[in-house]
This record gives structure tokens, sequence and C-alpha cells, in this order.
């Protein structure tokens, strides 16, 4: 059902935008690299989080992690990663194929600023093979509601 949902947003909303099927699985920020031929920091990952009483999905370069500081600090409580099944009643999308598109629940969506290092990012499709190729301002103002920065780069030589 999730990539119907996203299939039926994406002709609504954005028809220009064409969702990529692969045979490879793209659930996880390395494989989804790796099957579309780009870096891991270009795949826009989307987190299902709880910060107190919030919950929101947010979508940042793959290669990032959430600060728990910089969250706290925009939020007023530690953040807190959704188990699978939350993540699924709320999204509609099960954990590896999460996107902010088709959602089976409305959820503030924010973009980390640490997206605007591409031009292009390439966010799940709603299953654990397919992506959809999006310009990360098109990205925004599809379905963002606000730019935040919760995340931190990996440092130079690790992660």
């Amino acid at each position: 059902m999730s990539l119907e949902s996203v299939r039926a947003w994406l002709e609504a909303q954005a028809p220009d935008l064409r969702l990529i099927e692969t045979e490879a699985l793209t659930s996880t920020v390395d494989e989804a690299a790796a099957a579309l031929g780009v870096e891991p920091g270009r795949i826009a990952k989307s987190l299902a989080v709880r910060a107190g009483s919030q919950v929101f999905l947010l979508v940042t370069r793959g290669d990032s992690r959430l600060d728990n500081r910089k969250c706290k600090a925009a939020f007023g409580a530690r953040p807190r990663m959704l188990g699978a099944e939350e993540a699924f009643e709320l999204t509609g999308h099960r954990v590896g194929g999460v996107c902010p598109f088709g959602l089976a629940t409305p959820l503030p969506v924010y973009l980390d600023v640490s997206l605007q290092a591409f031009a292009t990012v390439y966010p799940a499709g709603g299953s654990l093979n397919t992506s959809v190729e999006v310009a990360t301002e098109r990205l925004f103002a599809l379905v963002g509601e606000r730019w935040v920065d919760l995340c931190r780069l990996p440092e130079a030589g690790g992660v």
C-alpha cells in the first residue's frame, strides 16, 4: 500500500517527478547510494522522530546523524526515533521505505539544512526498492514545513 500511496501522491502533487524502481534494495543509505550510483550524502533519509510531545518527519542527508543537543535546543526535548510499528502507523511506510510523500497521517516535515549541499537528492519512494530524484529546493517546496539544523555531518576520515 505504501508504494501505491507514494505513486498516487506524486501523480497528484508532482507528476513530473518519476519513481525510480530498482532491482536492488534501497532500504539503507549505503544500498540506495549503490543502487542509484550516487554518494551516500545525496540519499535523503527520512527519520520519524519524537521530541517531547512533538512527532515529526526529519529529512536529512544520508551521511548525517541526528544531534541530540541541537534537537533539544530546538524542541526542548531529547529526540527519540519512533519504533518500526509506530513509524508505520503514522507514515504508512515501512522502515526502509519511509519518505515524506503519501503519508498516512499528516505530520510536520522538516528538512535539515545539511541537504542544501546538494542540488538534487534521492528520498525513498515508499518501498524497499524505490526512490525519487528531486531538486532539494523542490523537495522543500513540496513537503517542507521549515528548514532546521538538527544533524551533524561525519568528521573527515570517518563517521
